[in-house]
């Protein structure tokens, strides 16, 4: 009997262990889920949002056949300026995050308001899309995928036939930070025609150029397209035409304390090699932050774009 008991009392024990560690797993699970939050191409505002001066939109993607949600800042003048029919630049701003969506960056949109309304910048237009489930790569792998095409493709045209914008490329700059500012590198260099004015920032170009130098792997699970990275992006502008008909003004924004920091230094000095010209602001003592380099320098950044658009509407 004792031996029975012993035995049954073990049993037991091993079972609400186990149950404890089912529990255990379970809860990791969740707390896991709740941190990496699924994709989706349309994101609702929150309360967060309600004080930031942006619209969020939708438009119908004509290659997945679903909405697209993008944010908008139009500028205090726009409504005033309608009968007149005045167009405004635009400035295509692409999130960092993997994967990220069209509100990760609309707080920058408080310090584009407040450097337009104090006349320190002429108005513009800002459009924060939404990179996909790749941040701004396509990506045929996966259902919907895309990235780079919608916003090339559909949401440009979009924009430009809903709203008072200058259509070309006088008028139209891009911006990124951290994956965008990877997206950026690589959209404007194979889009140049698009884009007058180009400002990524904190790219991670280690990883671009881990990529060049892998047939496309980024790691074991992620693989990209033959040539489909910063590095490759540059050189082939270099070596193009395009270069000759569709200048870049490119300024790449880092901050010193960010982990991305050297190798933008190293992808600069990549791009001197390539005689790819290229304006640098080095924000000091602030880490990997869109919003902190904007806050510290994010009047240089849009100075820079409005300086691109006087240039090209002479």
């Amino acid at each position: 009997m004792t031996r029975i008991s012993a035995r049954a009392g073990l049993a037991v024990l091993l079972l609400l262990l186990s149950g404890s560690t089912n529990q255990v797993a379970q809860a990791q699970g969740k707390k896991k889920q709740k941190l990496n939050t699924p994709f989706s191409w349309v994101n609702q505002p929150s309360k967060a949002d309600a004080d930031v001066p942006i619209q969020h939109k939708t438009f119908r993607s004509q290659s997945m056949g679903i909405d697209v949600g993008y944010c908008i800042y139009l500028p205090p003048s726009y409504e005033k300026s309608e009968r007149a029919g005045k167009r405004y630049p635009v400035v295509y701003y692409l999130h960092g995050g993997r994967p990220g969506s069209e509100l990760k960056s609309v707080g920058l949109s408080t310090f584009i308001e407040k450097a337009i309304r104090s006349n320190r910048i002429p108005p513009m237009i800002y459009v924060f899309i939404n990179g996909g489930p790749m941040s701004h790569y396509d990506y045929p792998q996966i259902e919907n995928g895309q990235g780079e095409s919608v916003f090339i493709e559909e949401l440009i045209p979009h924009v430009d036939s809903t709203y008072r914008t200058i259509a070309s490329r006088k008028g139209r700059g891009i911006e990124g930070f951290s994956q965008g500012g990877r997206g950026a590198t690589r959209i404007m260099f194979r889009h140049p025609e698009l884009f007058c004015s180009a400002a990524p920032g904190g790219g991670g170009f280690a990883t671009e150029k881990k990529i060049s130098e892998n047939d496309g792997h980024e790691s074991d699970r992620v693989v990209f397209a033959e040539g489909y990275n910063a590095y490759d992006t540059a050189r082939l502008y270099a070596s193009s035409e395009k270069q000759k008909h569709f200048p870049l003004r490119i300024l790449i924004h880092v901050g010193t304390k960010g982990f991305n920091y050297e190798n933008n230094l190293a992808y600069m000095k990549f791009l001197k090699q390539l005689g790819i010209k290229c304006n640098k602001l080095i924000v000091e003592d602030v880490p990997h932050s869109a919003r902190l380099i904007y806050e510290r320098q994010g009047y240089a950044l849009m100075k820079f774009h409005a300086q691109n658009f006087s240039a090209d509407s002479q």
